[in-house]
């Protein structure tokens, strides 16, 4: 990205017009318009300027731009396991974000541990075996191929419903696994 681009974007993320911004570096605007379509370069001291009325400084603006991942590979994955209970976290920090996806796998007989009522939405996809899934008072069975759904607003788990490993993809909103 080229610095006027750069410049660009951080006014018009201020809200600032060209004239606003050369107003409080006491610049022209049509400098300003220069600088942003890369046709003059400013000085030090004059991008100090620039910066500090945008908010920043020389050493956020020339870091390194970190670019969001967004594919995962399962050397990215975190696993905990239990006895008979195995949850992959998908997405590394997810609890930052708005969803947090996991892959549980469960032995025959096995139950993640029971969630207590909390702000939020689940769904899950039982991608292998069956499952109890225990919402509250409602007790219900999803097989291979079939999702549930529910507000997080009662106590909740899955348990495994039959003999055989039961994997499911379970995503939380708000993050809280």
């Amino acid at each position: 990205m080229e610095l006027g681009e750069k410049i660009r974007m951080l006014r018009v993320q201020r809200g600032l017009t060209q004239e606003e911004l050369a107003n409080r570096c006491e610049l022209s605007k049509g400098f300003i318009s220069q600088v942003e379509r890369d046709l003059t370069s400013p000085s030090i001291a004059t991008l100090v300027d620039i910066l500090e009325c945008l908010g920043t400084n020389l050493k956020d603006f020339f870091s390194a731009e970190t670019q969001e991942k967004i594919t995962f590979s399962p050397e990215d994955y975190f696993v905990k396991e239990d006895a008979g209970v195995s949850v992959t976290w998908l997405v590394p920090s997810a609890q930052k974000n708005s969803m947090e996806p996991i892959l549980v796998r469960l032995q025959g007989g096995e139950k993640t541990e029971e969630d207590d009522p909390h702000e939020g939405e689940e769904f899950g996809f039982v991608l292998a075996g069956k499952v109890f899934v225990v919402c509250g008072g409602t007790r219900k069975k999803c097989k291979k191929g079939d999702s549930f759904y529910f507000a997080t607003d009662r106590p909740h788990y899955l348990e495994n419903a039959g003999n055989t490993e039961a994997v499911v993809l379970w995503i939380s909103t708000p993050p809280s696994f």
